[in-house]
């Protein structure tokens, strides 16, 4: 079994993509296994993959258009590794991400860790500062701000076994983190910029106003708080998120 399970949706990605793959191949860790699911793509992209002869990627085509929840939950039902960490078909890692992240594991003992990660332009050109790896998560301060992003973390399922996505959610991501940190007291943060993430201008996850709602269900549905407290985490979540993207603070 390889040591790590790389897990990527990969949706009309076609424009990044072969950047991805790169950053993937370049990893001076080669002892993984690459599971990606194409989530009904319009585009080339499923083509592009196909491309490739490296036994260690494997490609998934969804039967339908489900989300990049359901494409995630999809390849890590097949995932082998020890290691699970995620990679969007528009992301970059640096090469010797998945070394360090491992290494900084061991020593550290952790079931969950994360990097610093530099945000950019389409073009990988930074556009902000760097988001610093610089505290420690736990269930209670992950309620307040989603400091885990896919592209800079990895956990031990060895240890807490498979997390998986809750289907539907445009917060899914945030929900897996906070389900795995009810298992675990804390992840470790690497201090060093591990990771490249595109800020696109149409993305959802930049489009603050229009996901309100989606972040109070995280506390009202997912985590059943009372509607009092849902209120006051969507808006500390939201502050803290204007924070996170604000050039005024970065």
């Amino acid at each position: 079994m390889p040591e790590v399970s790389i897990i990527t949706p990969c949706f009309n990605s076609s424009k990044f993509l072969k950047e991805t793959i790169g950053s993937v191949l370049n990893q001076t860790f080669t002892d993984w296994e690459w599971l990606i699911t194409d989530d009904k793509s319009t585009d080339n992209s499923v083509e592009i993959i196909r491309t490739l002869s490296d036994p260690r990627i494997k490609l998934t085509v969804a039967d339908k258009n489900g989300g990049a929840g359901h494409a995630r939950n999809l390849s890590l039902r097949k995932a082998t590794g020890r290691y699970i960490t995620f990679l969007d078909a528009d992301d970059f890692w640096e090469p010797n991400f998945l070394e360090e992240m491992i290494a900084f594991m061991k020593k550290e003992n952790s079931e969950l860790a994360y990097s610093s990660y530099a945000r950019c332009n389409e073009n990988l050109i930074p556009q902000i500062k760097d988001f610093k790896a610089d505290k420690e998560v736990t269930f209670n301060n992950l309620l307040k701000t989603c400091r885990l992003s896919l592209l800079s973390s990895m956990y031990d399922s060895q240890r807490v076994g498979k997390e998986y996505f809750p289907e539907g959610s445009k917060r899914e991501d945030h929900v897996m983190w906070l389900n795995l940190l009810k298992k675990i007291p804390v992840g470790k943060p690497l201090p060093k910029t591990m990771a490249k993430y595109r800020m696109h201008s149409t993305s959802i996850s930049r489009k603050k106003k229009n996901i309100l709602i989606d972040q109070y269900l995280v506390y009202k549905d997912y985590l059943e708080f009372s509607t009092v407290k849902s209120l006051y985490y969507t808006a500390t979540w939201a502050l803290n998120g204007f924070i996170k993207y604000s050039k005024f603070f970065n």
